[in-house]
């Protein structure tokens, strides 16, 4: 489908409006645009309506990733505290009576901080983003079974790469090492995000 962004918004704003806490994904591969989508939202619906949590928040630190040897795989599924985002969202799902914390990602840091996004009982609507919401192997399993719908980003190539690409640059790499990224990790991890596609609920096109 190609639904414009109103008509996204009024989905969200439809799943908010259920009744207690409800949970939706936006997932697709790197440079689909998924914070941007969800940024948003939340923007649109407000705070009282709607928070984001994103994916991100549990890469793990540059420091554990280097003593892992993971540091040229960075974002990719094993780089991740996928256990930990697992259990945040089933908090997040249960809406108990206190608010709860959430880790959010820094990409001017390129480091997590934790407890960084609060997020209220009251509030009916937590959307989260990131690559792996839809893979179905290891812990990442769990992800979909918490979330009550997942939207999966498929815009073109040449849009996704464009984007990455500048994206890079802006965060401080040059041209050539934004090349390297785009087609190197960042294209490997949007191979494995494409074959989950199909577990979405809706494909935006």
């Amino acid at each position: 489908m190609t639904p414009g962004f109103d008509e996204l918004l009024a989905a969200a704003r439809k799943l908010a409006a259920v009744g207690g806490r409800r949970m939706l994904g936006i997932t697709g591969p790197p440079g689909a645009g998924k914070s941007t989508l969800a940024g948003r939202i939340v923007a649109e619906l407000g705070p009282e309506r709607a928070v984001e949590v994103g994916m991100d928040g549990f890469h793990f630190a540059q420091r554990e990733l280097a003593r892992l040897g993971r540091t040229e795989r960075k974002g990719a599924p094993d780089t991740f505290d996928v256990d930990g985002y697992v259990a945040l969202l089933r908090r997040l799902r249960a809406a108990g009576p206190d608010a709860v914390y959430a880790p959010e990602f820094r990409r001017d840091l390129e480091e997590p901080i934790g407890s960084a996004i609060g997020v209220r009982p009251d509030v009916p609507l937590v959307v989260t983003e990131g690559n792996y919401l839809l893979v179905a192997d290891g812990s990442w399993r769990h992800v979909r079974t918490l979330l009550d719908e997942v939207w999966f980003l498929a815009p073109s190539d040449d849009v996704r790469v464009a984007r990455l690409i500048a994206r890079h640059r802006a965060f401080g790499r040059t041209e050539e090492q934004a090349k390297e990224r785009t087609f190197g990790s960042d294209q490997r991890n949007a191979d494995l995000i494409a074959a989950t596609a199909d577990r979405a609920d809706l494909i935006v096109r």
